[in-house]
């Protein structure tokens, strides 16, 4: 079991390093058309202005969209204006992008952690697991703190393997571009491009870890492990799908998938006004005690002779 199960988390790795590689580099070598292939990024950007103004003048699809559309002209015309290319294809305008990778490393570790605990029912070890003199608390404990740590480590490698792969694709300069975006209220800001990166990492870190913790305790209240990996990942995807269909309530402000992406706040832009990040990181707390009280009440009353 215990060789199967490191079988199983180094295939884990090689999988999201070769999937980082992958990614960054159909990203890179994606076929574009002639035209924008062949001209600058000024006539590029001046094109995507065009093209944005001439969508605002025949075109309604409510003031969100508006609003998003208003903030990409005036984030291009800023480029413009102060002669500063695109961060899109620089060493950390690639692992900005690599941060939409960190949905596959949460996967793998649900993948872990809903098989955590349902495993050693479904394999019949959590007997032997038992009768060794150490108190259920501490197994718990144990098994859920290298549940987090795996999951870190696995993050830790999608920035390293993004690093390396960007700065073979791109090289290892332009690391003091500066980031160029718009907050909510369309006002064109600039932060350095290295704080944005790693700010990303290490929110969406946050929503990953919450989302393990769920997975963790699914997988003490059922004894099949198949069935808690499914509803853990069945979950994790419902429950981000319907975001934006909820965001149009207020109440959808307590519902934990609306805080769990903390990036959100990176550029002012919460996905319900009045939102706030102390709020969310309040809401996501509320939620993690109480993923981790289900676990151990369940985990210490659960009779493993049945």
């Amino acid at each position: 079991m215990k060789i199967y199960r490191r079988m199983r988390t180094w295939m884990l790795v090689v999988a999201l390093v070769l999937t980082t590689i992958g990614f960054l580099t159909a990203q890179h070598f994606t076929v574009k058309p002639a035209e924008v292939a062949n001209a600058s990024w000024k006539t590029n950007i001046q094109q995507q202005i065009k093209n944005d103004q001439r969508m605002l003048t025949v075109m309604n699809r409510g003031n969100d969209w508006k609003a998003r559309v208003t903030s990409r002209i005036n984030v291009n015309q800023y480029h413009l204006t102060h002669n500063l290319p695109p961060t899109d294809e620089t060493l950390w305008g690639n692992i900005l992008k690599a941060a939409d990778l960190v949905v596959v490393v949460t996967v793998f570790t649900v993948v872990i952690a809903a098989d955590s605990v349902a495993g050693e029912f479904s394999s019949g070890t959590i007997k032997l697991l038992l009768i060794r003199p150490v108190s259920r608390s501490k197994i718990l404990l144990s098994k859920y703190v290298s549940t987090v740590v795996f999951s870190v480590l696995l993050l830790l490698i999608l920035f390293i393997s993004a690093f390396i792969v960007s700065g073979v694709l791109q090289g290892f300069h332009d690391i003091g571009v500066p980031y160029v975006y718009a907050s909510g209220d369309g006002v064109v800001h600039t932060k350095n491009i290295v704080q944005e990166a790693i700010s990303t990492y290490l929110y969406q870190c946050v929503q990953m870890i919450i989302t393990v913790t769920m997975a963790f305790m699914i997988s003490t209240v059922f004894r099949s492990s198949s069935i808690a990996i499914a509803l853990s990942v069945g979950i994790m995807f419902a429950g981000s799908s319907i975001v934006s269909f909820l965001s149009q309530f207020s109440w959808a402000k307590y519902y934990l998938f609306e805080n769990t992406d903390l990036t959100q706040y990176l550029n002012g832009t919460p996905n319900i006004p009045g939102m706030t990040l102390s709020f969310s990181i309040t809401v996501i707390l509320g939620y993690f005690l109480t993923f981790i009280a289900l676990s151990w009440i369940v985990f210490k009353k659960r009779d493993i002779a049945a």
